[in-house]
């Protein structure tokens, strides 16, 4: 591993185009949890995969469900279809609480489509009844995750990404809560740090480029700096900023028009925004607009928080966890485990055997050791799924770090057998 080098990181904004899909995908997942709650449908039941697409005043809601009658109507022939009105109630609700109120993308005009349509009989067979007949379900898909944490930051993240969501964190904040001329920014916004590492830790920021949209049509770059800069300078805490430190605000000037408006923006294209900056492995896969029967989501929640709490107990510096699925089969096919060279005293294959012992990492597995089952997503469609702080109502559980003691336990055990 190199010891001395830049790696550089970015973020978005909640009002960044594919964000905004993010956001009314996670909310859409939210609203049939909720609506299966109140009137008493089993949580283990929901199914939805939800991809939005939005561009100028108009939002496309599209993908497949399996949903409490609550949410249905009936057609003219008697049938049982989608009744679009909560879905398109949750979109603007989300618009409207980004903050878009522009002419070109606005909460009350935009034209909202819903194109719901029943979940594929074919895909419902094998995740509703794992083939291998170790588990309550099957996964919902094929693929590889990854999970990832180091000691970077307090939280066990990349310290690119996790200073590149903070300060487009405050600034939100700032917006939201009308402070100064931070009032008058809008709600696109991308942010990008790089980081100098030495003797392979975080050192200074070498570079910091910001793009900010505002309202007032009269802000050059050298006014948003002004407005921005203390925010950024909050934002890096204690991680020194470099002297030959190369700052890059607003570097095309104007940024007015934003949003949907300005470009088309689409669910699941900032996954590596979503993770780990790119300083881990991604399998590829989406997250907002799924239910955790989607591996893609639920098993990245598990590798995540498995790894931080290799890390949290002191095994190692870093860590990564490769998890993989087949669609309708239970058990991951493979774990694979890599703690560049950073173990305290122990192997990967023995932490691969101790994550298997302390997790059933089936989807229902995962579902249950997570409380999974809740409308906990629309905050994860913004700032990052890791590194954040778990919540009182069962929201980002994933970083709770109460594998520690198990995990220790289980590895004495390995050693011991081992031995």
């Amino acid at each position: 591993m190199r010891a001395s080098y830049l790696f550089t990181s970015e973020s978005v904004a909640e009002g960044h185009p594919d964000k905004v899909c993010d956001r009314i995908s996670d909310e859409i997942v939210d609203l049939v949890y909720r609506e299966a709650a109140k009137t008493g449908v089993d949580p283990w039941t929901v199914r939805i995969a939800c991809e939005t697409l939005a561009t100028t005043n108009r939002v496309v809601i599209a993908g497949e469900v399996r949903l409490p009658l609550s949410l249905m109507k009936k057609d003219k022939d008697g049938n049982d279809v989608i009744n679009p009105s909560k879905f398109k109630s949750a979109a603007r609700k989300a618009i409207r609480d980004i903050g878009y109120e522009q002419d070109g993308f606005h909460w009350k005009t935009a034209k909202i489509d819903v194109l719901l349509h029943s979940q594929s009989a074919d895909i419902a067979q094998g995740v509703d009844s794992a083939a291998d007949k170790q588990g309550d379900e099957g996964a919902g898909d094929q693929g590889i995750m990854f999970g990832y944490a180091c000691k970077e930051t307090p939280d066990l993240m990349p310290a690119p990404i996790y200073y590149s969501h903070k300060i487009l964190q405050l600034l939100a904040a700032a917006r939201k809560k009308g402070e100064g001329d931070a009032a008058k920014l809008g709600p696109d916004a991308k942010s990008q740090v790089t980081v100098r590492y030495e003797s392979g830790k975080p050192s200074c920021v070498d570079s910091i480029v910001l793009s900010t949209q505002h309202l007032d049509e009269s802000w050059d770059s050298k006014k948003v700096r002004q407005v921005v800069e203390p925010y950024i300078r909050e934002a890096l805490g204690d991680l020194k900023i470099a002297p030959d430190c190369k700052w890059y605000i607003n570097p095309t000037g104007k940024f007015v028009i934003g949003g949907p408006d300005g470009d088309a923006g689409l669910t699941g294209r900032k996954i590596i925004v979503d993770t780990y900056g790119g300083a881990a492995p991604h399998g590829g896969g989406a997250f907002s607009g799924k239910d955790t029967t989607k591996v893609d989501r639920s098993a990245a929640y598990a590798a995540r928080y498995l790894a931080k709490n290799v890390v949290a107990a002191g095994l190692a510096d870093r860590c990564t966890i490769q998890l993989s699925y087949a669609i309708g089969i239970a058990q991951p096919l493979s774990v694979y485990v890599d703690l560049h060279g950073t173990g305290k005293g122990v192997t990967e294959d023995q932490v691969e055997a101790g994550i298997r012992k302390v997790m059933d990492l089936s989807p229902s597995g995962i579902r249950r050791h997570l409380d999974l089952n809740k409308p906990i997503y629309a905050k994860t469609s913004a700032y990052g799924h890791f590194g954040r702080k778990a919540g009182r109502d069962g929201s980002f559980s994933w970083e709770k770090t109460d594998l520690v003691k198990p995990l220790k336990e289980a590895l004495k055990e390995e050693t011991l057998e081992a031995a």
